[in-house]
């Protein structure tokens, strides 16, 4: 199928590292199998636009998670495994992706923040196209789909055309950076509430329709996405705001990747701390008194403990 967002199409992974990580795939769909086989009618509705009606498909929007496989959900698994084409993110893990089925057609539909994507129109004109064709389409996006994924967007526009569209959750970004940290974002003696906050505007500054104060309340965590760029702009607008300097922060980047970084420090360094990262991976930035807790777990931490990484 031709499309004007060929641009951003990219290649399969080459075939000797496929059939390594499809290994892997087996092993995980065989530990799974035992409670997978408790869920066979819940996988059988997803599969269904493919198995029944062939004239139109379906569009199923799945959450990878951070980007270790084992942080699906089986019902994500479920829908990768019936995909006849999934459009996925940049973020999404080589390891992930290795769970396709063999017949599906893989396209890269980009979206990194800060970099060259493909237009959310186009996205959505290949999803429509796929789907109008009877393909059940896979939109994978890091994460959940529901917290700065666009999926609103997405279930709308597919709505608007008459095709049925359905979310699978993913562990979001912020989940995965408390359990690196190995803390609780609502620790009953920190913190009263949560909060996930964009980093930045479609102009590219801090948003400002947003209640900053509320953000500046030291018995919140929040958890800015996508934020990096401007982490002394969030600092000096949080302390200008009342919020102490020495607040506990913490930053990571490349969660249940092998690859990941953790760090803490406290409000005023906050740009500081940030530095300290390797800036083409996209940051996670969290504010509160939470971030002062033990310190972050490591496999070799685990290991001395007696406790077995997973």
């Amino acid at each position: 199928m031709q499309s004007d967002a060929t641009t951003f199409l990219q290649p399969e992974a080459s075939p000797g590292r496929l059939s390594l990580l499809r290994m892997f795939g087996l092993a995980l769909k065989a530990a799974v199998a035992p409670v997978a086989s408790m869920l066979k009618g819940s996988a059988a509705k997803i599969g269904s636009a493919t198995k029944g009606d062939k004239s139109r498909g379906c569009v199923t929007l799945v959450g990878a998670g951070p980007g270790d496989p084992e942080l699906l959900t089986i019902k994500a698994l479920r829908a990768i495994e019936a995909a006849d084409v999934i459009l996925f993110d940049a973020l999404v893990s080589d390891a992930i992706l290795e769970l396709a089925p063999r017949h599906a057609e893989l396209i890269c539909v980009g979206k990194r923040g800060g970099r060259p994507s493909c237009r959310q129109d186009d996205i959505n004109r290949l999803m429509v196209e796929y789907a109008s064709a009877g393909s059940h389409v896979v939109r994978l996006k890091a994460g959940d789909p529901a917290i700065f994924g666009r999926a609103g967007e997405e279930v709308s526009y597919l709505a608007a055309e008459g095709l049925e569209a359905r979310i699978v959750p993913g562990i979001t970004a912020a989940s995965a950076m408390a359990s690196a940290f190995g803390i609780s974002l609502t620790h009953r003696n920190h913190a009263k509430s949560v909060r996930f906050v964009t980093g930045h505007s479609k102009n590219g500054g801090l948003p400002e329709d947003l209640d900053w104060q509320a953000i500046a309340d030291p018995s919140a965590t929040t958890i800015f996405y996508m934020g990096a760029p401007l982490a002394a702009e969030i600092s000096k607008r949080l302390i200008a705001l009342g919020m102490s300097e020495d607040t506990p922060v913490g930053v990571a980047s490349s969660l249940s990747r092998q690859n990941q970084k953790v760090a803490r420090g406290q409000l005023k360094e906050l740009e500081s701390v940030v530095e300290t990262f390797d800036r083409s991976e996209p940051l996670v930035l969290g504010v509160g008194s939470v971030y002062a807790g033990t310190e972050p777990l490591t496999a070799s931490s685990l290991s001395r403990s007696g406790c077995a990484a997973v």
